[in-house]
């Protein structure tokens, strides 16, 4: 199942954005445009499609609550509403189901969020309309999405597993590299891959060879020197650990730990890892960092690659700055430009000029990320004498 279709509504930095989406989007905009924010809306839904320890009031506390999920350009209209459109394939002439969630402030006494709309469609079939009048007799009901109540939700499961398997990643390696001394909470749903040893030593034997042995071989190529991948839990404290062989002098090379990997490769193995686990939508912020330039415009054909190996129709949205990253794109409505406005930020895919260009040999980068950076920069007021 893929999201083809967005429309948001005062959503953080985005006042009005209907966008299409297919298997791979690339997020492209100057800072502060609203990529992570645009990202953040799908974990938004994963957090109210949790049966445990989510829900919709468990979104907007972690979110600081309404006022500052709300977009600051929403004047005379405070209400938030968020529609997603999926399909079971790219090409699919209409959406498989259709899912819409609008809440605001009730404006009075305990200055509860309360849904203002709750929708499910799947085809062409009504499946939920809400408020409903026990919804108006009882106004606590509409606190909570029907989306996030298992007994509510008995028609439209699949929508709300699938929301739920959303993964975001956002590797620090030093977490990983200092995880012994750390060793502290790991943050809910892992953004910063702190606890991917963990996970990776709660896989079956059998499936975790497999992934490492296709991780060893993307690594033998993008790192030199580098021969061979395992997996060991440590015989006195049972942790969990990666280690690597290193090609040099030696006859039989030089084993190393993770803490000894570079922050590049640290990085590529879990997104990798990442790749091969799950089958949800998988959210990938600046997967450039820490990588050199000839890894980073590999990065569309890996992901391609290991998701084929696996069979998988993986939805992957990636935000990038990088021009190598974005030159190697090979489909230019792939790429969605975030600009932002006088009223809010908008989302894009390349006008018929822009694709003209890119027909005639220019790359996605080379024509689209002009539009990113600032017409003007007043250089002495940065630099100073």
């Amino acid at each position: 199942m893929l999201i083809t279709r967005v429309k948001l509504k005062n959503w953080r930095n985005f006042r009005d954005v209907d966008v299409k989406l297919g298997p791979r989007a690339y997020l492209i905009g100057a800072n502060a445009s609203g990529k992570s924010n645009f990202l953040d809306l799908f974990r938004f839904l994963r957090t109210i499609a949790q049966s445990e320890g989510g829900g919709l009031q468990k979104a907007l506390k972690d979110r600081g609550g309404l006022t500052k999920l709300r977009s600051l350009h929403a004047r005379k209209d405070p209400e938030v509403r968020l529609e997603i459109e999926l399909s079971d394939s790219a090409t699919a002439a209409t959406p498989t189901w259709r899912y819409a969630l609008a809440f605001k402030s009730e404006g009075k006494g305990q200055q509860r969020v309360l849904i203002t709309e709750e929708s499910v469609d799947h085809g062409d079939e009504e499946i939920l309309r809400r408020p409903r009048p026990e919804d108006l007799s009882d106004p606590a009901r509409l606190t909570q999405t029907h989306l996030e109540q298992i007994n509510n939700n008995a028609d439209f499961r699949d929508l709300g597993d699938y929301f739920a398997a959303t993964t975001y990643l956002h590797l620090v390696p030093q977490l990983l590299k200092h995880s012994d001394e750390i060793s502290g909470r790991i943050i809910e749903s892992d953004p910063f891959g702190q606890g991917l040893l963990q996970r990776i030593a709660k896989t079956q034997p059998r499936s975790r060879k497999a992934r490492l042995d296709r991780i060893q071989k993307a690594l033998e190529i993008a790192v030199p020197q580098f021969s061979g991948l395992e997996f060991e839990q440590d015989p006195v404290t049972g942790s969990p650990h990666l280690k690597a062989n290193f090609k040099h002098w030696r006859v039989h090379g030089s084993w190393q730990r993770e803490d000894q990997f570079s922050d590049g490769t640290l990085r590529l193995i879990g997104l990798l890892w990442a790749l091969q686990e799950g089958d949800g939508l998988l959210l990938l912020e600046e997967p450039e960092l820490s990588l050199n330039d000839a890894i980073t415009e590999r990065i569309p054909l890996i992901i391609d690659r290991v998701l084929r190996q696996r069979k998988s129709s993986r939805q992957v949205l990636i935000s990038t700055h990088s021009d190598k990253l974005i030159g190697e794109i090979g489909d230019p409505q792939a790429v969605l430009l975030l600009q932002p406005s006088g009223n809010g930020s908008t989302i894009r895919t390349p006008n018929d000029s822009e694709a003209e260009a890119m027909a005639h040999g220019l790359n996605a980068a080379e024509v689209l990320l002009p539009q990113t950076r600032p017409e003007q920069i007043d250089q002495m007021a940065l630099f100073p004498a």
